[in-house]
């Protein structure tokens, strides 16, 4: 989640607010086939919490994490096989899937596609029918259901985000120089004792033209840098802040201030065992044991290769209907607001908490595990 503006998080911090942003007609007709409550008003606003201790409890506690795509069948031939067609959008990330429907996964299927989502880093599928409590029935399957403290629900669906754009607009104006919001580079929840793993995203209202998502891969991004230059990240570790800024209790006069963890800069992924890079602009805010002009250049650096190679990035167009998985320990997202707020566009959002993020120098890269160094990366190992 991007960051949000100080002010949208410590005013209205006891009472929730009454929207009455009129809902888009295909996202009603289907929250009404779901069965989901509107007669209290759309969508659910939680109270915001005011103070940064009780923050830090929220999912304070280390958690038991299996992933469920090391359960897989390496073949993923449960899935594979019910699909009718399968497609790389790329040659390092992404994959479109056609033909199934999430709500009718097998156990084996689930697994096989979070090994699936684990190995290229975001899958899509259009033209699904499922409803948000199916969405979030699978991606209990996938970890802990993250229920944010502030950010808004369907009502009785704790864990399902809503994703409205024009209800974020209500508490920030957006515009053409500064679109704000998702619209920038990041990964989701960084802040967390143990980050998000797995987010679905179902699009159920979309803009005729624009509104597209972008993803870039943290295997390829990590796999862009010189052997020499991994040898200095590898192993260092960073402060992640939260998105939204709370209040110390005992010193609130001294202004707003944000969750902080430290994770590594470069972690292994539990299904793949491949490292990849685990930054981004918005919420990485310094190395370790640097000093600040020592870490900007560093990250900057890390930054710019992860948010520039666009031979490991894809850019996906929505249709109404359409859900997206990834996987937020492997990529970095940005979703264009390009369509200027002109239409409705409207989706609901369920992320599966992980591991704790962690290195393993002897680790390989993705590169290396599947075999595709070309002859220069092979000299310079």
């Amino acid at each position: 989640m991007a960051p949000a503006p100080i002010i949208e998080s410590i005013v209205d911090t006891v009472e929730p607010k009454k929207d009455t942003l009129p809902i888009p007609e295909p996202t009603r007709q289907r929250l009404i086939k779901a069965g989901i409550d509107l007669s209290n008003g759309y969508p659910y606003r939680p109270s915001k919490p005011l103070y940064l201790d009780d923050v830090y409890k929220i999912r304070g506690e280390e958690r038991e994490y299996v992933d469920a795509g090391s359960r897989a069948d390496k073949s993923k031939k449960n899935l594979l096989s019910a699909a009718t067609k399968v497609t790389d959008l790329t040659a390092h990330i992404g994959t479109e899937v056609e033909g199934i429907q999430l709500k009718d996964l097998t156990a084996e299927q689930k697994d096989e596609l979070a090994l699936l989502i684990a190995e290229r880093s975001v899958v899509f599928f259009r033209n699904q029918d499922i409803s948000p409590q199916q969405q979030k029935e699978l991606g209990e399957w996938y970890g802990e259901v993250e229920v944010h403290p502030q950010h808004p629900q369907v009502p009785g669906v704790p864990g399902a985000s809503v994703i409205w754009p024009d209800l974020f607009a209500q508490e920030r104006k957006a515009s053409f120089r500064r679109p704000g919001g998702a619209s920038a580079w990041h990964s989701d929840l960084v802040h967390e004792r143990q980050p998000a793993g797995i987010t679905h995203l179902h699009n159920d209202t979309i803009p005729p033209t624009g509104g597209d998502t972008l993803w870039a891969s943290g295997y390829s991004a990590y796999e862009k840098l010189s052997p020499e230059f991994r040898k200095i990240i590898d192993g260092k570790k960073a402060v992640y802040r939260s998105a939204h800024p709370y209040l110390d209790r005992e010193k609130p006069e001294e202004g707003p201030k944000y969750v902080e963890r430290i994770h590594p800069l470069v972690r292994v992924h539990p299904a793949t065992g491949w490292k990849a890079l685990w930054v981004n602009r918005a919420m990485t805010e310094r190395i370790v044991g640097l000093d600040k002009a020592e870490s900007d250049v560093i990250l900057n650096y890390l930054h710019d290769v992860y948010e520039k190679s666009v031979d490991i990035q894809v850019r996906f167009k929505w249709t109404q209907g359409t859900s997206v998985l990834w996987d937020n320990r492997i990529t970095i997202h940005n979703a264009s607001w390009d369509y200027n707020g002109k239409h409705p566009r409207h989706g609901t959002r369920v992320t599966a908490l992980a591991e704790a993020p962690y290195f393993d120098p002897n680790a390989p890269t993705r590169r290396q595990a599947l075999g595709l160094l070309e002859e220069d990366e092979k000299k310079d190992l």
